[in-house]
């Protein structure tokens, strides 16, 4: 069972693989030159699939997370903070930022945009600090903020993000793009760096006062003096931008869903959208069994209360799910990029027998779940899912297995 459910896994993510979707997007080379702004989780394997498919010259810069990189000859890999934003990352987008104010109509700027494009193209605004841009993100990081309200307010701390990458272009853009969001939205991939943002300053005040975020006093300045808007649906700029989704979460379910339908197993999609704390999704997905196989995508929370443990909100989904199920139950959840929350593992696996074997260890997986350790919980029981970076992300893959 736990070798069907992941392979189910590794067909999701490849699904996703850059290497294997990018090449029938790529345009014909321009009249001039071509430049490549990558960033995200995936930018080292979109930008090796840009350079062996790409029928031109290119150059070009691709931001990663530490680990993350791939050797490539045209295009320079620099790897930067994730999720908190450092000064590898300020000073990689920059030179972005530089480089495509420079492009000409004639030329291409060719945006290769992914999951984690937010912490790591961060350059911010004017009278912004990366200090202050640390601050706001690692307390939204823990406030239990969805995604999209956190990059509401960092696309208004950004020089780069919300549209601004492209608005300070001359060439046309062609933004290719791997979602880890609901809703498949590019304003909310990468904080947007080349879509409209249909967000305002007065929003990203209302995040920050919705989880009681207490802001450097240069950010609130900045919010509430509300100048200098992103650019907006509609601007003129726009008409020579063209942001193209090419992998989703659904695409990576349906593919998972050919491992599952090749061995009689008619499985049943929830959605790519599921959002709210893993801990109660678990809950409600739990009572919800009744059927072979529900596989699911989307993006929890874990809204953190204290210091917190180990593990991130795949293995925190997946313990309350054991804790809430009756025996009999397979179920595995793992992130797409290979990195569950901070640790090492994409995920984990819960079998019909894994709390009785927690129980003879001495653990209690209530006392575990309440303080976020579910990463000790799994970790003891040898029952986690490590793979290593995968270089895409299409966000969140979970799969239960009804005996």
């Amino acid at each position: 069972m736990l070798a069907l459910l992941e392979e189910s896994f590794r067909a999701a993510v490849a699904a996703a693989d850059p290497l294997r979707i990018l090449a029938p997007h790529l345009l014909p080379p321009p009249r001039g030159r071509t430049f490549v702004a990558a960033a995200g989780k995936a930018a080292a394997s979109m930008a090796l699939a840009a350079e062996k498919h790409f029928q031109g010259e290119l150059e070009g810069i691709a931001i990663t997370r530490y680990g993350h990189g791939l050797p490539t000859r045209k295009i320079r890999v620099i790897e930067a903070g994730h999720p908190v934003p450092d000064a590898a990352g300020e000073a990689a987008a920059r030179e972005i930022l530089q480089r495509a104010k420079q492009l000409e109509k004639d030329d291409l700027l060719l945006a290769l945009l992914s999951g984690g494009g937010s912490s790591l193209l961060s350059l911010p605004a004017e009278g912004i600090s990366m200090a202050d841009l640390k601050a706001v993100t690692t307390q939204l990081l823990r406030s239990g903020a969805t995604i999209q309200e956190i990059n509401t307010v960092r696309k208004h701390l950004s020089a780069i993000q919300g549209g601004r990458l492209a608005a300070a272009c001359r060439a046309p853009v062609l933004a290719l793009i791997i979602s880890d969001v609901t809703g498949d939205d590019p304003t909310h991939i990468a904080s947007g760096p080349c879509a409209p943002d249909p967000t305002t300053y007065r929003d990203a005040l209302d995040v920050l006062r919705k989880y009681r975020i207490s802001p450097p006093a240069a950010v609130k300045a900045r919010f509430e003096r509300a100048a200098d808007e992103t650019p907006k649906p509609g601007d003129p700029v726009f008409r020579r931008v063209e942001n193209r989704v090419i992998a989703t979460a659904h695409r990576s379910l349906e593919a998972a869903a050919e491992v599952f339908a090749k061995r009689n197993i008619q499985p049943v999609i929830l959605g790519d959208t599921i959002t709210g704390e893993a801990a109660e999704v678990a809950k409600v997905m739990a009572r919800m069994l009744g059927t072979n196989l529900i596989r699911s995508g989307g993006e929890c929370t874990v809204t953190l209360r204290g210091e917190g443990g180990r593990g991130g909100r795949c293995s925190e989904f997946l313990l309350s799910l054991g804790i809430e199920l009756e025996p009999g139950v397979h179920a595995m959840a793992a992130d797409t990029d290979g990195i569950d929350g901070s640790e090492d593992n994409a995920g984990a696996f819960m079998t019909p027998d894994s709390l009785d074997r927690a129980s003879k260890k001495g653990l209690d997986a209530k006392a575990l779940l309440a303080k976020h350790d579910s990463y000790g919980f799994f970790s003891a029981l040898g029952d986690l899912l490590v793979t290593g970076p995968t270089r895409t992300n299409v966000n969140d893959y979970r799969a239960i297995l009804v005996a």
